[in-house]
């Protein structure tokens, strides 16, 4: 078995910041009225300003795949080039086509060689998926590098033109030609963006992170879903696939909106969070007091104070000053995000070696979670 070290990270947020006044008139207005719930969800999160892959008038500017590339193209220098990778392993919420796989999408933009492909699937952990294919690739010896990433380009699925046959359905029905909250809750709390770790079998550079191991979890054999896509949820928790309903309701009943029952995840997000870190560093027989940084992937600012409280009545103690988080101004990227935080901390300067850092993904698609444990090298 290897070491294994992220030697660098790179990252790619599309145009400018966007403003929450902003946020509105770029992913457009449904049926001529301005959201209810946005300025209620916005003082929840605590996000002030976030990118996304469309310009003012709402038009496209990048794929999925786009943004990808461009946080892998931050990894290649004179030392590491295109030509030298052997694994790249993708993972994200929002692949840009059901097929090919995101992962094949990303490789054929970078036009390098023949390498081995890996596409992680689901919300927030399909990033810490393709990481840990990674880790495990070089740590086995079967590659001595790999490139992984996590990227989101959710905008495009939140336009309002996506919800106008839902809302000319409503009408013909003579019902309220309202969205339902667990749609239009999540127009408010997602960005797009992607960041890129490379990962060696030796260190490099003044800075490198080693992953000494990574854990993960799913309740899914005990909780229904909670956030998801590409379907409808039927009143017994089951989802009933959009290839199951007819044509003509996909865009009725906007089968591929990205909608969040909050009611959920706000029951057993951070509970079976919580529960797992107790796992993960009893295993490791690790405490908080063994790490210097704490970085929490926390879709809200709602959460925040409500998982440090959670983890305290398990009698585990991170700390506030430990805590390093971006949400306010880089937004909720979902399985970009931790991507994004380790990529700021790096380059922050802030950084010592021997110094550890822990890393907590929680996925609310059907309650999955992703720990892993870097140190400074």
């Amino acid at each position: 078995m290897f070491e294994v070290y992220i030697t660098k990270a790179g990252k790619y947020l599309p145009n400018e910041a966007v403003s929450n006044d902003d946020m509105e008139s770029m992913l457009g207005i449904i049926n001529e009225t301005a959201s209810k719930a946005r300025k209620l969800i916005l003082r929840n999160n605590g996000i002030q300003s976030r990118y996304y892959a469309i310009d003012k008038s709402g038009a496209i500017t990048h794929t999925n795949a786009d943004l990808t590339v461009g946080a892998v193209n931050q990894l290649f220098d004179d030392e590491f080039t295109p030509q030298d990778v052997e694994v790249l392993s993708c993972g994200t919420s929002t692949p840009d086509h059901l097929l090919p796989s995101h992962a094949a999408m990303v490789h054929g933009l970078m036009k390098n060689k023949s390498v081995e492909l890996n596409s992680s699937a689901g919300v927030c952990c399909s990033g810490m998926n393709a990481l840990k294919y990674g880790f495990l690739s070089v740590k086995s010896g079967n590659s001595t590098n790999a490139i992984c990433t996590g990227s989101e380009r959710v905008s495009s699925w939140m336009l309002a033109d996506k919800f106008k046959n839902e809302i000319v359905e409503l009408k013909s029905l003579n019902e309220q030609p309202i969205i339902a909250f667990k749609k239009d809750f999540l127009r408010w709390m997602l960005s797009d963006g992607a960041g890129a770790f490379l990962l060696q079998n030796q260190p490099k550079g003044d800075i490198s992170l080693r992953i000494d191991w990574m854990e993960s979890y799913s309740y899914a054999y005990e909780l229904e879903a909670c956030m998801y896509a590409g379907g409808d949820k039927l009143e017994n928790g089951e989802i009933k696939p959009w290839s199951d309903y007819p044509s003509e309701e996909w865009a009725n009943k906007s089968l591929f909106a990205i909608k969040q029952d909050v009611k959920i995840l706000d029951e057993h997000i951070l509970e079976k969070g919580s529960d797992c870190i107790v796992t993960t560093l009893e295993k490791h027989k690790m405490s908080p007091s063994d790490f210097d940084y704490f970085l929490p992937h926390v879709s809200s600012k709602y959460f925040v104070d409500k998982f440090y409280d959670a983890m305290i009545a398990r009698g585990i103690d991170f700390p506030k000053s430990m805590w390093f988080m971006n949400l306010p101004y880089v937004g909720n990227v979902g399985s970009a995000s931790v991507f994004l935080m380790v990529e700021e901390l790096m380059k922050s300067g802030k950084l010592q070696k021997g110094q550890k850092i822990l890393l907590i993904v929680p996925e609310s698609g059907r309650f999955s979670y992703a720990h892993a444990c870097l140190t400074v090298c």
